[in-house]
């Protein structure tokens, strides 16, 4: 086939199309004729995401300022003749890389195991046979035959069609069935209103018809959206920014001691070389070697919890991202709506009004009006109505089979609903369409918006119509129905966010397919109105407050309509009063200032496209907003890729939709999602905590060794102890910090700004005075013991211990900035309570054991002195304690003025 001219497929005649494809509409294409466009245009298929090799994955965890510090650190030490840091060192970093390369391997695995194994079937017509083949064995030409239940499988445009519907929510958002033809509509028609055009990944709920592939793999529509989404600019997370940002304030506060101490030295008149070597272990020093593994191990644990709660991480730092996340942008059908349509309202001919409870397709629920219970053995009206939306219909409900749990429609989701509202009514679909069969029937008219079926029993005849209200009540008897009352109940039901149907019947008279509806005018009875919609999620609402408490707005980013969209946000609490829902058009005729002015009105973002939902994400992110977008169809991928945090749904959610998000819902539930957003806010809080205690610990070290320094004292530490502490010490309760569970309000605080800083302000002075405590208690004490004239390998024994001790007095300290560490439960958490135990007993094992006492240089300890060590060393605890109490001393007072 000859390279063609682009041709917009929906506006051109088909027999134009088929000429032009060189294909024949009833015989389709010839083996060879295939094999020459397969070699031309290739599978028919989006090429899978490259999933990286190990080794490179395994590469990518040493991408950290931070590690490239430590490098630095390595190789000083190494010059220096320290060849035992240096290793430690090295050691920790590699640590660091393998924790973080297993963790998103793991993440790779588990979202393998979503991926559905079959390979899409479809039917064509080849060499003038019917046959089946894979859809990725599809090229442009062939002629899909197509029926009610089918995947499409390329992008395709019909040559016939009856009465035949699809649902493009994967693509278009569009949550209802679209009825398809073969009519042309205009150049400039949007991808929902291409009605004589079928797409890829979308779904046949009813009907029949015949097609001819217009385009196959990156050429189709979802192809189009999948290398929007490659192209979109992932950012970077809110960690890596402070990471990066952090590690070049380290770099300078390092250089900075390094001047100073070397000034210092020199002014003393100390030896260049020696100032220099103490200037440059001082700076090696200033770096915490435990942060890195601690920042990996944080995230590491908050994906396996998040993973426990049915959300997979696909990439490592997304975990704390989601914890700082400040605008959900969130797709509306299937993830705050079941994508189960439901009859809840239902209007009699008398003007009464039935309710309808239950959702979805399970037949479970009653019908009620007046607060009496209704069912159509008992209620003659009731009973017309529903027989009639059971026999004029073409779907069918499936009961649960095997392992099934879910009721599920086969056809056309809203013609199954009434079906559902049947069963609930006491009408049984089987045993009525046995005694009633049909003999005729005039389909859905797209144009017409109303179907129409014959059925005969016994020598009787019914003529059973179904329809749009504007359309059937037309067609209704003035003498059955108040038509100005029912016209305006139909519009208040519409303006609830509930598609209306009425129903109407005639009795005892042929239906004349050919003649259409225009004969029945002014003769059918009014049998009722029913209105149904996709309901939301039970636990949404519920979880949509907790957003909302934790300072989290939620937006709706719908290809649903208008009026439909900001209801249901209404309703969930996601509108709130003065807020404004924007279409596509309205939103197309926005510049980008005046889109960015109406952010904080608008709740619910109507009928949007692909990179109008890109626009989005990046107007909340240019506010310095953190945005999660969430999303299940294909076109979603470009936003989740763009948004700070892509958040798909694992079961009804498109592959290019998983492949483009960085955290995978498993169970479609966004109440998940708000606790995947506890777990990553419990994630950065203990992770402030782990910042907290090394700092704490590395700078009082600094300060005790600068001091005795400028003050002319022997070093109150030697390098091994130095050493031991920064390692096995700290090592011993560092990661057991991040194990802390929750608090408890973590959903009461608001999210982190996204230019805040690793070490804030208010950490930054309870930094001073922890350090501030502890070295004024370690370095008095040197001074005392040294005055008192004893051994001074016991001296330095001593403050070595003592400095021990202020470390884990501290890491009580750092377990929560408010709550008291006497009254805050430390048994909850057993890794500390361990790691406490096991620090205590390595530092016993140093002191006492006389070949470790000959490696780090210590002596035993008299027992008298040991509970001295200890008194002093609590002195960082009662200090901070009493910060503590006047911190929620402050904050009590402020609520009570409030």
């Amino acid at each position: 086939m000859q390279a063609l001219s682009p041709i917009i497929w929906h506006a051109v005649e088909s027999g134009k199309i088929v000429t032009a494809l060189q294909t024949d509409e009833q015989a389709g294409l010839s083996s060879s004729e295939v094999s020459e466009r397969q070699k031309q245009h290739g599978p028919n298929e989006l090429p899978e995401d490259k999933h990286k090799p190990l080794w490179r994955v395994f590469a990518s965890q040493f991408a950290s300022p931070l590690i490239y510090i430590l490098f630095v650190a390595a190789v000083i030490s190494f010059a220096m003749g320290h060849a035992s840091d240096a290793v430690v060192i090295l050691i920790v970093v590699l640590i660091n890389a393998l924790i973080g390369a297993v963790q998103e391997g793991r993440a790779e695995h588990s979202m393998m195991a979503l991926r559905k194994l079959s390979a899409l079937k479809v039917r064509i017509v080849r060499d003038g046979k019917e046959s089946v083949i894979e859809a990725r064995e599809l090229v442009p030409g062939d002629i899909l035959l197509l029926g009610a239940g089918d995947q499409v499988g390329a992008d395709a445009r019909l040559l016939e069609a009856a009465a035949l519907e699809a649902t493009e929510a994967e693509l278009t958002g569009e949550s209802l069935p679209v009825v398809k033809s073969t009519e042309l509509v205009p150049d400039d028609a949007g991808l929902g209103d291409r009605r004589n055009m079928i797409y890829s990944g979308t779904h046949l709920t009813a009907g029949r018809g015949r097609a001819v592939v217009v385009a196959t793999g990156l050429q189709t529509e979802v192809g189009k959206i999948a290398s929007m989404t490659t192209s979109a600019e992932q950012p970077k997370t809110p960690l890596e920014v402070r990471l990066k940002q952090f590690g070049n304030w380290l770099v300078v506060a390092s250089i900075v001691l390094f001047v100073l101490l070397l000034g210092f030295g020199l002014m003393r008149g100390i030896p260049f070389v020696t100032i220099f070597m103490v200037s440059i272990s001082q700076m090696v020093s200033m770096v915490p070697e435990g942060l890195p593994v601690a920042m990996t191990i944080a995230l590491a644990v908050g994906m396996q919890r998040m993973a426990r709660r049915g959300a997979i991480v696909r990439r490592l730092a997304a975990v704390e991202t989601l914890g700082s996340t400040s605008i959900i942008c969130s797709d509306k059908t299937g993830t705050l709506t079941k994508n189960e349509m439901t009859v809840t309202r239902l209007i009699l001919p008398d003007g009464r009004q039935v309710e309808a409870t239950g959702a979805g397709y399970s037949p479970e629920g009653r019908l009620h009006a007046s607060g009496q219970d209704l069912s159509a053995k008992d209620d003659a009206a009731l009973r017309s109505l529903l027989e009639a939306i059971t026999l004029c219909n073409d779907a069918n409900l499936v009961a649960p089979e095997g392992e099934e749990t879910r009721w599920r429609p086969l056809g056309d989701p809203t013609e199954a609903a009434l079906l559902t509202v049947a069963h609930k009514g006491s009408v049984e679909p089987g045993t009525l369409l046995q005694h009633w069969p049909r003999h005729a029937e005039i389909p859905f008219d797209s144009a017409e918006k109303m179907m129409a079926t014959q059925h005969g029993h016994g020598g009787r005849h019914r003529i059973l119509f179904k329809g749009a209200p504007e359309k059937l009540l037309t067609l209704c008897d003035p003498a059955t129905l108040d038509l100005d009352q029912v016209q305006q109940t139909a519009e208040e039901l519409a303006t609830q966010a509930l598609r209306v149907l009425a129903v109407a019947e005639i009795h005892d008279v042929p239906l004349d397919v050919e003649a259409g509806f225009e004969p029945w005018r002014g003769r059918l009875s009014f049998l009722g109105l029913l209105g149904q919609m996709d309901p939301p999620r039970e636990e949404v609402k519920a979880a949509v407050a907790e957003c909302l408490e934790a300072g989290i707005r939620p937006v709706m980013v719908t290809g649903d309509h208008k009026a439909t969209g900001l209801a249901i946000a209404t309703e969930l609490g996601i509108a709130r009063p003065g807020d404004i829902a924007v279409d596509s058009a309205e939103l197309e005729a926005m510049s980008e200032g005046e889109l960015r002015g109406s952010l904080d009105r608008i709740s619910v973002f109507a009928r949007v496209h692909p990179a109008q939902k890109l626009r989005i994400v990046k107007a909340f992110q240019s506010q310095k907003q953190v945005v999660a977008m969430t999303g299940d169809g294909v076109n979603d991928a470009p936003a989740l890729a763009a948004a700070d945090v892509g958040v798909a749904m694992g079961i009804t959610g498109t592959e290019v939709a998983k492949g483009a998000a960085k955290i995978v819902i498993t169970d479609d539930n966004f109440a998940t999602i708000v606790k995947a957003i506890e777990e990553g806010r419990l994630v950065y809080q203990n992770l402030k905590k782990v910042v907290l205690f090394l700092f704490a610990t590395s700078i009082d070290e600094v300060a005790i060794l600068l001091l005795a320094l400028l003050c002319g004292y022997p070093l109150p530490l030697a390098a091994v102890q130095i050493l031991w502490i920064n390692i096995v010490t700290e090592g011993a309760v560092t990661v057991n910090l991040i194990m802390e569970g929750l608090e408890g309000d973590e959903m009461r605080r608001q999210p982190t700004p996204k230019n805040e800083q690793l070490i804030t302000g208010a950490m930054l002075q309870r930094l001073v005075l922890m350090v501030s405590t502890a070295v004024v208690a370690v370095f008095g004490f040197f001074l005392w013991r040294q005055a008192s004239g004893a051994p001074f390998a016991l001296v330095q024994t001593e403050t070595f211990t003592l400095v021990a001790v202020t470390q884990w007095f501290n890491v009580l300290n750092c377990r929560s900035a408010l709550k008291s560490s006497i009254s805050f439960d430390i048994l909850r958490n057993r890794w500390l309570v361990g790691g406490l135990i096991l620090g205590n007993a390595l530092h016993i094992l140093v002191i006492y054991n006389a070949s470790m006492n000959r490696i780090f240089h210590t002596v035993p300890i008299p027992l008298a002195d040991v509970a001295l060590l200890g008194l002093i060393g609590s002195s960082v605890l009662w200090i901070e304690e009493i910060r503590k109490w006047r911190a929620r001393r402050r904050l009590d007072q402020g609520a009570g003025s409030a």
